[in-house]
């Protein structure tokens, strides 16, 4: 058990008073949550597949997960001035990878999302997701500051339509969406006026309506979502079976059978393992888990007065309650099939590891800080802080 007096001026004392200790008890529920539903799912993943062990997947995510606790702890450790300078050397790093992925990415299923790594497959547009949320709040934040020449929102415009230019070459259009999302997100709650919200808006749905008709993998997908019958749609069809057999309290751990047939059953379809196994009392509970995480770090956003804090935690949540929706929403087929991970639940390195340091630039970023009015009373809201500007 940790334990630490409030006299207690170390570092880990000092983040242990400050750090916001419901949402970090949900997401290593999360975790946990994770290293329950590998053991359930990927040994039967594993064995189908001729894998050399059966719970090879297991004993990869465990250390991922792992690391990934490690990493979200140590990031929650520093200030906002030290997220700020992570979330521009890392997007710098990520941006450059995921270009890469272009010129040597291995291709998948017609897509060049990955770089092989000695054992490991690595996807750096996951990392570009937190770091750009990062990087845009900075940049949009120093650019209301008072008497400020810098255009802080042209560059972070013109860095997503990078951005959108290498997804789209890869191609990864879920992923561009959840970007875009992210960044009108954080554009809104700068101040951003309604008739600009619905310029960009309708050139979202431009831009969805082309790639239904410029990329077949879209259309194919949009189709079976309207009608099942028009193509491949097995692996949603086991989904809604496994959440029908399993019922109110499921059929028991280790009694699912879907993880025999599902091929993503422990990565994008693990919910539908959850489901059948454990029942819809628990996948509510892990939807609540996600809803309290988001809702509990809009509130504390409530109480900050630094714009760049609001923007970038916002950015973070966003991204981090939108990938859960896709997810959950795609396997019960609420939303066209996309390959989103569960955070924190579902098999990946690299999701694992990137929503770890979102995860902990959230939790650097809403620790209470002596000299600001979150820190004191709670009381500054983010209207006072956008007129306001950022607390240096």
């Amino acid at each position: 058990m940790m334990a630490f007096s409030r006299a207690d001026t170390s570092v880990l004392g000092r983040w242990w008073w400050t750090v916001d200790r419901w949402t970090l008890a949900a997401l290593l529920a999360l975790i946990g949550f994770g290293y329950v539903m590998m053991l359930a799912a990927s040994p039967a993943v594993a064995e189908r597949i001729g894998a050399s062990s059966r719970h090879m997947f297991f004993v990869k995510q465990v250390a991922y997960l792992m690391l990934a606790t490690a990493l979200m702890i140590a990031v929650s450790l520093l200030s906002p001035r030290g997220v700020r300078r992570l979330a521009l050397v890392g997007f710098a790093g990520a941006l450059l990878l995921t270009a890469a992925t272009l010129v040597i990415g291995t291709e998948i299923k017609g897509a060049r999302r990955w770089l092989p790594v000695p054992g490991f497959s690595l996807q750096p547009s996951e990392f570009l997701k937190p770091f750009f949320a990062v990087v845009a709040a900075w940049l949009i934040a120093e650019g209301k500051m008072p008497g400020s020449k810098v255009w802080g929102a042209s560059i972070a415009v013109g860095l997503f339509l990078v951005i959108a230019a290498i997804l789209k070459g890869q191609p990864d259009i879920g992923m561009l969406l959840v970007v875009a999302a992210v960044f009108l997100a954080q554009f809104f709650v700068a101040g951003m006026s309604l008739y600009l919200v619905g310029a960009v808006g309708g050139l979202g749905i431009a831009g969805a309506v082309s790639a239904y008709f410029l990329f077949p993998h879209v259309q194919s997908r949009v189709h079976r979502f309207l009608d099942p019958s028009s193509g491949d749609s097995y692996q949603v069809s086991v989904a809604l079976e496994a959440f029908a057999n399993g019922g109110l309290l499921g059929r028991g751990p280790g009694e699912g059978r879907v993880k025999n047939v599902l091929p993503d059953a422990h990565a994008d379809f693990v919910f539908a393992v959850a489901g059948e196994e454990f029942g819809m009392v628990v996948c509510m509970l892990i939807l609540a888990l996600f809803a309290f995480v988001v809702v509990r770090g809009l509130m504390r956003l409530l109480a900050e007065t630094d714009l760049f804090v609001i923007l970038a935690g916002t950015g973070l949540l966003t991204q981090f309650g939108l990938q859960a929706f896709v997810n959950m929403a795609s396997t019960l087929h609420l939303i066209p099939t996309k390959g989103m991970t569960l955070p924190f639940v579902s098999y990946g390195g690299s999701s694992v590891l990137a929503i770890a340091i979102g995860m902990g630039m959230l939790l650097a970023l809403t620790r209470r800080r002596i000299g600001t009015r979150a820190g004191a009373a709670g009381e500054a809201s983010a209207p006072a802080a956008l007129a306001a500007g950022p607390v240096r």
